[in-house]
């Protein structure tokens, strides 16, 4: 029955929701339609065969571990793909197809799971359960000026991993700037390289719930000897731990445990140890025995060279101008910049489009807000181009009439006040002008309101139709 079925992708798809990005929910779950569920088999379809090979690529396991919590380990997902979308006078088209991982389904190469890490007991098992995700290699990070010092770090742990100086390394920085593509990069090149290594992975939340779990079973002893097996321990996101004083005192036996015996421990943070707070002290001093080093947000030609990378590995072409709209635009992390490109593509793809500026342009509109206000450049060339009877164009040429001037400045004057564009982005947006060009017309605009009470009045008339647009 389409109720039952219905039922089950709804269960599915909260496992679903627990383990990915919102946005990225949205745009490939989202649009998802179950239309049959006959025993183990659930069969659902998707808007465009693109979508079925992305899902397939990049949210295999996920869909693997929604369905058979739901359905049990023998199940098995197919795909319904529209390959026709139909006319008022005929159906879409679709044909089925299987789930491409196992062929037959989930069900065909199930390997049993285990409840907590420390119960195994053996370590070539160990170092199947690494936790790493295969798609992060230093082939596939952009290194910049952002990042240079702590890749080079990382690239050389990964090649003398518990010899260099560099232990533990830790690595900090801003929310979506590629710590853990990182640190997972240094954990896969070990692997790779030194396959008789056990490689570990962890979050610092999962370590915390791990040792609660040994706490309440009586499993510490097990907890312990199950990390001091670790070769190379790699623990994401410390500040976490912070206030829990329990989970700190077994981290920092196993911590010198490790360190002693030479094998190397990669940490990241939010900040640096100096500021890290409710940790204990003798804690802190250890992680600055080896290397810190941040990671800040990509500039603009490591942003070009994300993007283009990023297209080349999913084999699309866009055109230059996409591009250098996109990085310029997009100037506050990886994370953020990949979330765009991926709904960008999943648009051009379900409305069947070529991707273009005008594209990009709605793409972004729909996704990166300006801070606590939904006025963008665009809306403000537009406002100002009208209150002072110029054309949006001129505002971008190389026109010095004094009225096309003074027009611009206000423009660039209101696009740093109500967005949080970098100088450089808003120079960009304004012909491709330098962050020295956009400096000189906020101070401009301030001198002029100080000696021209009209001028001032002018000012703050568009304000307020700027705040208008803002509530």
């Amino acid at each position: 029955m389409l109720e039952d079925c219905e039922s089950v992708w709804n269960d599915c798809l909260r496992v679903i929701k627990n383990n990915i990005a919102e946005q990225s929910f949205n745009t490939w779950f989202k649009p998802i339609v179950p239309t049959k569920c006959h025993e183990d088999v659930l069969t659902i379809q998707v808007p465009s065969q693109f979508f079925y090979e992305w899902l397939e690529e990049h949210y295999i396991h996920i869909l693997k571990k929604a369905i058979t919590s739901v359905l049990g380990p023998q199940a098995r997902l197919e795909y319904s793909v529209i390959v026709d979308r139909g006319n008022s006078k005929s159906k879409p088209l679709a044909v089925n197809l299987p789930n491409k991982a196992t062929g037959n389904g989930f069900g065909a190469h199930r390997r049993e799971e285990y409840k907590s890490p420390f119960e195994l007991k053996s370590v070539d098992t160990l170092y199947q359960q690494s936790q790493l995700n295969p798609n992060y290699s230093f082939d596939s990070y952009i290194e910049g000026d952002c990042n240079r010092l702590a890749r080079s770090a990382g690239y050389a742990v990964a090649q003398k991993p518990g010899v260099t100086s560099f232990n533990p390394l830790m690595l900090y920085g801003g929310v979506g700037l590629g710590k853990t593509h990182l640190v997972q990069a240094i954990g896969n090149e070990i692997k790779n390289k030194l396959g008789d290594r056990f490689v570990l992975y962890v979050s610092s939340e999962k370590f915390t719930n791990q040792f609660i779990d040994a706490l309440k079973n009586n499993k510490i002893q097990e907890f312990q000897n199950f990390y001091m097996q670790v070769d190379i321990l790699i623990i994401d996101d410390v500040q976490f731990l912070a206030g829990k004083e329990r989970t700190q005192e077994i981290f920092f036996h196993i911590f010198n445990h490790l360190h002693q015996a030479g094998k190397q421990i990669v940490m990241t943070s939010d900040c640096p140890p100096r500021d890290l707070k409710g940790l204990q002290e003798r804690l802190l001093s250890r992680f600055k025995w080896g290397l810190t080093a941040d990671l800040q947000q990509p500039d603009y030609e490591t942003r070009v060279a994300i993007i283009q990378r990023k297209m080349q590995s999913d084999g699309i072409l866009i055109p230059d101008n996409v591009i250098e709209y996109l990085a310029y635009s997009v100037d506050t992390n990886v994370r953020e910049l990949e979330g765009v490109l991926i709904s960008l593509i999943a648009h051009a793809s379900l409305n069947k489009m070529e991707i273009d500026l005008e594209l990009a342009k709605q793409t972004l509109k729909n996704i990166v807000q300006d801070i606590e206000t939904e006025v963008g450049i665009d809306y403000i060339q537009k406002t100002v181009s009208e209150y002072f009877k110029v054309e949006v164009s001129s505002l971008k040429d190389k026109i010095r009439k004094k009225e096309i001037v003074i027009a611009r400045q206000v423009a660039m004057y209101f696009s740093k006040e109500y967005t949080n564009h970098s100088l450089k982005a808003i120079g960009y947006h304004f012909g491709g002008r330098d962050h020295s060009t956009v400096i000189h017309a906020v101070q401009s605009v301030n001198d002029m309101m100080d000696t021209n009470a009209g001028f001032k009045s002018s000012v703050e008339e568009l304000r307020k139709k700027l705040k208008m647009r803002a509530v």
